[in-house]
């Protein structure tokens, strides 16, 4: 593991964003992953963010609540379809997603929340802000393409505070 620039992977993390995704890791004690494919990385309040969307009714929501640490982990470019595919279906209220798709969790350095190995890169992540989404501060297009059933996503704003490279 090697440490890396915000901006490398911010390229990186765009990269499978918009194609099959990422995971984000949340919880110390039993922790869980999902598939996440919104998230934005940046700068705001002079601080390297990553900012993630996860809906009220994940399990992962909850770990986020408890915690208040995150990671998100990049899988190599071409590899990890089906997990990914997965661990966005697959609650881990019913699974230990680790176990069932075959990984293991390696510490992080700045956070109690555990890296995936098989990964290429990495962000730990301490929240530092978030605030749930509601329905009349949103484009109507958009409440009817992603948000027919309700089951909104909390935006939850990460000081990145260590980058890796596997």
């Amino acid at each position: 593991m090697r440490n890396v620039t915000q901006s490398e992977l911010f390229t990186q993390l765009e990269k499978h964003l918009s194609s099959k995704g990422c995971f984000l890791v949340a919880g110390k004690e039993q922790p869980n992953f999902m598939t996440i494919g919104w998230a934005t990385a940046g700068i705001m309040w002079g601080k390297p963010i990553a900012m993630v969307a996860v809906r009220l009714s994940r399990y992962t929501h909850e770990k986020l609540n408890s915690l208040k640490e995150f990671t998100i982990c990049i899988p190599k470019d071409g590899e990890l379809g089906r997990e990914l595919g997965i661990a966005g279906v697959k609650s881990g209220r019913e699974i230990d997603k680790a176990s069932e798709l075959g990984f293991q969790y390696l510490p992080a350095q700045k956070v109690s929340v555990p890296l995936l190995d098989r990964c290429a890169a990495a962000y730990e992540c301490r929240i530092v802000y978030e605030t749930e989404m509601h329905e009349a501060n949103l484009a109507s297009d958009i409440v009817h393409r992603f948000y027919a059933e309700g089951d909104y996503h909390t935006l939850y704003f990460g000081e990145i505070l260590a980058c890796h490279q596997f």
